[in-house]
């Protein structure tokens, strides 16, 4: 069985102890490839670090959208543009209505999002894309923009919602918090096995709440989408990794 984990933060400082038993654990649950989100410039830097030093890790570079600040945007789209041929993808990058909620900050998020959903058509790099609380708005945004090779991570929306980006040729990635969320089950319960990738959002959103989360757990999330579509796993593993093979070509073969 081969996976991949398509978003995860292995530069948080929960692996700073122990990072080579966390990815020599997850290359003995079968993981080929791990894609390395940043949050600023500084992560993003050390997921090139850490890549080359660990084969396994795909470093990506995005600005988290709760970084309101057009100066860090330009300081990520600069390190992305250096380094372009290293990455493999932007991200994380989106919006979040969750915790930006003044209508002037939201607009400077927009317009960050918009730099890189240009920057992404143009290097021809795909998104790696946060919509909390503002799943509907942000495949809205994609589409307006012209995004072509999106990867919705951890979408928190209603399945309606992603159905639309489905209908766009996006596709989402789904964690192992699905084991006790009902909103994930759900979105799985109605999105073709054809668009959903695996992903741990390591250190969070593991299959218990309080407990860090490594990408050997991605394994879990594939169980819990092969029991709910009524599928060996086998075969959702090996759908997903084409599927996240197809979207980042840099996650390897």
């Amino acid at each position: 069985m081969e996976l991949i984990d398509a978003h995860a933060h292995l530069n948080a400082e929960a692996f700073d102890d122990d990072l080579p038993a966390v990815l020599a654990a997850a290359e003995s649950a079968g993981l080929r490839a791990i894609l390395a989100v940043s949050e600023t410039v500084a992560d993003a830097q050390l997921n090139l670090e850490l890549a080359g030093r660990y084969p396994i890790i795909r470093p990506c570079a995005g600005l988290h959208p709760t970084v309101v600040n057009l100066e860090a945007a330009a300081a990520m789209v600069e390190l992305i543009r250096a380094n372009r041929d290293g990455l493999a993808a932007i991200g994380e990058v989106g919006l979040d209505y969750w915790i930006v909620q003044e209508p002037e900050q939201q607009e400077i998020q927009q317009q960050i999002f918009r730099r890189f959903i240009d920057l992404s058509n143009e290097l021809e790099l795909p998104l790696n894309v946060h919509s909390r609380s503002a799943g509907r708005h942000t495949i809205a945004f994609l589409r307006e923009h012209g995004a072509k090779r999106v990867l919705l991570h951890a979408f928190d929306g209603k399945a309606s919602a992603a159905l639309a980006g489905v209908e766009l040729g996006y596709y989402f990635s789904i964690p192992p918090s699905i084991v006790r969320s009902v909103q994930k089950q759900k979105l799985v319960r109605h999105l073709p096995l054809d668009r959903l990738l695996l992903e741990s959002d390591a250190p969070v959103l593991g299959p218990e709440p309080t407990a860090r989360n490594e990408p050997k757990n991605v394994r879990l999330a594939c169980e819990a989408i092969a029991q709910i579509k009524g599928l060996p796993v086998d075969d959702v593993a090996r759908i997903t990794t084409e599927n996240a093979r197809r979207l980042f070509p840099r996650a390897g073969s």
